[in-house]
């Protein structure tokens, strides 16, 4: 059978296949039933065709689905890989051993691809789109945007200016930016200044024990939040940027404490938090969270009284730095220069490069203090690229970059 018949079949079981246990179990409880019972007057279900690819030995299916991941290594075409994952749950264990980390593999394919760190070797490509009349922010997979305008989506985020402050709410899909929303993964909170940022997780970046935070709360109404659906946001980071009224100082300078990456992440051997999956399933909103199973017991988030609170992670002993890499003048053009291999061809205040801030002590060789962890730049009107790599993941990269759209003016 041809690949397209195969992936025919996984359309069509990723319809169908879902719904035969529970079917079966509903007539296996009707025919025990006896003659005395009075069952309502219901019109019998059609029985359902199940596909010839749904009872595929494991080692076939294995084999199957890694040809599939190692032929579809691009999007559109990587949609694929996602229908595997659809089909059944056998399917989607399978699927979900075969695909790698970003890291590991450096391609995104899941959207928890989007929390987990991108590849140490070469940067993943994206370029953000940004929508004045709406100040909505899209982040895309790729170079630049494409002429057929396909391109894949990965997170959006809109700004909401509010008396004392700015939010960026960051979410997986482009009109739903409500924090009840399975689709919410996190967001990016201002001072009134502009200087100074706190990125916040929906969850957290790894197993550790999280502390209550003092700051104040947001009260969620009875309708607004899913009975079992986490509301917590986790502060992750914070960027922070120095004062520089009328550029008197020059460019831009920026600091960013990322709270849940220690700075061992990027030395010889170390390793940077890594979410296996989200604290919730997409496909059903009400299904309780992993890390919940055998331990306490779910809170009531129905209940009206209930105040949900940002929630620090614990800091790092010594958390990753990451600082903007100094620009040098050029005395021809009379401007500051960066060189970002051809990726950023219009000059701005809002073109940067991170690299990591080390001490000494923590013993981080030259090249690694030298490679650019994230760089952001302009290349055409309301178009910006953004390159990133581990440490980092597509969501903390995305978050960093939405900081410099804000306005700032104790910094310009």
């Amino acid at each position: 059978m041809s690949f397209k018949s195969i992936v025919r079949e996984l359309r069509e079981m990723k319809d169908g296949i879902g719904n035969i246990s529970r079917r079966r179990v509903e007539s296996k409880h009707w025919r025990n039933r006896t003659r005395s019972h009075i069952a309502p007057d219901v019109a019998l279900s059609e029985p359902i065709q199940q596909g010839q690819w749904a009872n595929l030995p494991p080692e076939l299916l294995l084999d199957i689905i890694r040809r599939v991941e190692e032929s579809e290594t691009s999007w559109p075409a990587r949609t694929v890989v996602v229908f595997c994952a659809s089909v059944c749950k056998s399917w989607r264990e399978i699927t979900k051993e075969i695909v790698k980390t970003p890291e590991e593999c450096g391609r995104l394919t899941f959207p928890i691809s989007l929390k987990q760190p991108g590849p140490r070797d070469s940067p993943i490509q994206c370029f953000i789109k940004r929508d004045r009349a709406t100040s909505v922010y899209r982040l895309y997979f790729g170079l630049t945007p494409s002429e057929e305008e396909n391109d894949k989506l990965l997170l959006a985020a809109r700004k909401v200016r509010r008396a004392t402050s700015t939010e960026f709410v960051i979410s997986l899909v482009a009109d739903d930016f409500s924090r009840a929303s399975n689709s919410y993964v996190g967001k990016l909170r201002s001072n009134f200044l502009g200087t100074k940022f706190t990125i916040y997780d929906s969850q957290l970046p790894n197993d550790a024990a999280v502390l209550p935070s003092s700051r104040s709360s947001r009260r969620f109404h009875a309708n607004q939040v899913s009975p079992r659906l986490p509301a917590c946001n986790y502060s992750i980071a914070t960027i922070s940027y120095e004062l520089n009224v009328l550029r008197t100082r020059g460019p831009r300078r920026m600091h960013c404490v990322m709270h849940s990456i220690p700075v061992s992440s990027i030395q010889e051997g170390g390793t940077a938090p890594t979410p296996a999956s989200f604290p919730y399933s997409f496909d059903e909103k009400h299904s309780p969270s992993p890390a919940s199973k055998g331990k306490d017991p779910v809170p009531d988030f129905s209940c009206p009284s209930l105040v949900v609170s940002p929630v620090s992670v614990p800091v790092s002993k010594d958390p990753l730095i990451l600082k903007n890499k100094a620009p040098r003048w050029h005395e021809q053009l009379q401007c500051w220069c960066l060189n970002f291999k051809g990726r950023v061809t219009v000059a701005s205040v809002k073109n940067f490069q991170l690299v990591a801030s080390v001490e000494p002590s923590h013993n981080v060789s030259a090249a690694e203090q030298d490679k650019v962890i994230l760089q952001f730049g302009k290349i055409g009107k309301d178009i910006f690229t953004m390159d990133y790599r581990y440490p980092l993941s597509a969501f903390q990269a995305f978050a960093i970059c939405l900081s410099s759209f804000d306005t700032k003016p104790a910094c310009e």
